[in-house]
C-alpha cells in the first residue's frame, strides 16, 4: 500500500475521533497527518514524512491548540449590553416593580427591581443583575433599600 494513502487514512481517523472528542488536538494531529500525505504523494522518503509529521503536530499543538481552546470556551470579553451586568448604578428616580430609572456608566436606563418587593431610593447604588431590551433589572447595596 502507498505511504500517502496510510497517512490519508490515519488523518480521516483523526478527523473522525476528533468530531466526537472536540479536543482540537486530534483535529491538528489529523492535519499534520495530511501534510505527511502530501510529502508522501510528492515522493519524500519516510523519514521526511514522520519529520513533516512531528514539525506540523509540534507547531499545531503549540500555536494553534490555546487559540482553538479560548474560542471554544468562549470571549472573556463582553460588549454591549452585556458589558453592563454586574456594574454599580445610580437610582436617579425611585425604583419600584413598576420602574424606575438609574444611571450606568453616565447613561440613563429603564430600570426595575430584581425582587418585585423592593423599593430602592433615589440616591442609592445598586448593581445591574441583568437586562432585558431596555430596562436594567437592579439590586440594591446594603441599607439603600425596603420592602414594599
Amino acid at each position: 500500500m502507498d505511504a500517502w494513502l496510510v497517512w490519508l487514512a490515519v488523518a480521516l481517523l483523526l478527523g473522525a475521533v476528533e468530531v466526537f472528542t472536540l479536543t482540537a488536538a486530534l483535529g491538528i494531529l489529523g492535519g499534520s497527518a495530511l501534510l505527511a500525505a502530501a510529502a508522501a504523494g510528492i515522493g519524500l522518503p519516510a523519514a521526511a514524512q514522520f519529520t513533516v509529521f512531528a514539525f506540523a503536530s509540534v507547531l499545531g499543538l503549540v500555536l494553534l491548540r490555546p487559540l482553538a481552546g479560548r474560542h471554544r470556551n468562549g470571549s472573556s470579553v463582553r460588549f454591549g449590553v452585556d458589558a453592563l451586568v454586574g456594574e454599580p448604578a445610580e437610582v436617579v428616580r425611585e425604583v419600584t416593580r413598576h420602574g424606575g430609572r438609574v444611571r450606568i456608566a453616565g447613561e440613563e436606563w429603564t430600570a426595575r427591581p430584581f425582587d418585585d418587593s423592593l423599593v430602592i431610593p433615589e440616591g442609592a447604588t445598586v448593581e445591574v443583575l441583568r437586562i432585558s431590551g431596555s430596562t436594567a433589572f437592579v439590586y440594591p447595596g446594603s441599607g439603600s433599600w425596603k420592602l414594599q
